[in-house]
């Protein structure tokens, strides 16, 4: 029987967060998924999902550096993220 080999890429690779990012995950090697979770983490304790449609999140003074807008949908985040991830 052939043995499982851990994933090494896609979400589970570690990624090094922007100083930006790092700003809220701190600057530790994380794989994407751990990432995401951390900015939601982030998202939620500040309040920052439009009320009238929680699908769109609204950028604070730490997000707007990563984001470069004032406002994107859960599903733009990902690709913003992605540019602050090494």
């Amino acid at each position: 029987m052939a043995e499982k080999k851990a994933a090494r890429g896609g979400i589970a690779k570690p990624v090094t967060p922007s100083p930006e990012l790092a700003a809220i995950t701190g600057s530790a090697a994380l794989p994407r998924s751990e990432v995401v979770s951390k900015i939601w983490a982030y998202i939620k304790a500040n309040n920052l999902q439009n009320p009238a449609n929680k699908r769109e999140i609204l950028a604070d003074a730490k997000l707007k550096p990563i984001f470069g807008v004032d406002k994107c949908t859960m599903f733009e985040m990902n690709k913003l993220l992605s540019k602050h991830m090494k």
